[in-house]
């Protein structure tokens, strides 16, 4: 972090309490004075030109959000890999058909969507996805990988079974329970 804290272009928040991350998320978008948000987690790498060609891609086809494929660390797996090729709609109905880091979205759809569901402490990505296509926004799933994601020792695998239960109440637009 301490080759960021010179550069003008960055800014860095830190919360003073653990606040979780969608909240975390929530606040950083509303502080970010960017027209896009760009995700991206700490323990992935994007690709060379990854923004680039996302908001290229956002440009031209007049779009609400993009996402793109990626590459398993470690491996030359490509993910989504066979969901890849069927209908998003359909998809979403069973599982996240996004890879969450590869998120590059218009601020002001952001806010229209209300952010991250808070209620979720887990899945909000997918939550979100599902709240996103319900509500028709404009999206493109760039082929071209352009992220490496982590599989490894991270949420989705150290929190398996919070995650599925939230992902199943994302699924079927359930309030989730947080004692869970």
């Amino acid at each position: 972090m301490q080759n960021f804290e010179h550069n003008e272009k960055i800014r860095i928040f830190k919360n003073d309490d653990n606040i979780g991350l969608t909240k975390s998320l929530n606040k950083l978008i509303k502080k970010a004075s960017g027209s896009v948000i760009a995700r991206q987690d700490a323990d992935d790498t994007s690709l060379p030109n990854r923004l680039e060609i996302q908001m290229e891609s956002m440009n031209l086809k007049k779009l609400d959000f993009c996402i793109s494929r990626a590459f398993i660390k470690n491996s030359n797996k490509l993910i989504p890999n066979l969901s890849y090729f069927f209908p998003v709609k359909m998809v979403i109905k069973y599982k996240n058909p996004f890879i969450h880091g590869t998120l590059f979205i218009k601020k002001s759809i952001m806010l229209e969507v209300g952010g991250y569901d808070e209620r979720f402490k887990f899945s909000q990505d997918y939550k979100l996805f599902i709240d996103l296509i319900k509500m028709k926004k404009k999206y493109y799933f760039i082929k071209k990988p352009l992220y490496i994601l982590n599989m490894e020792d991270n949420i989705s695998i150290n929190f398996k079974e919070k995650q599925k239960y939230y992902a199943k109440c994302a699924q079927k637009d359930l309030i989730p329970d947080n004692e869970k």
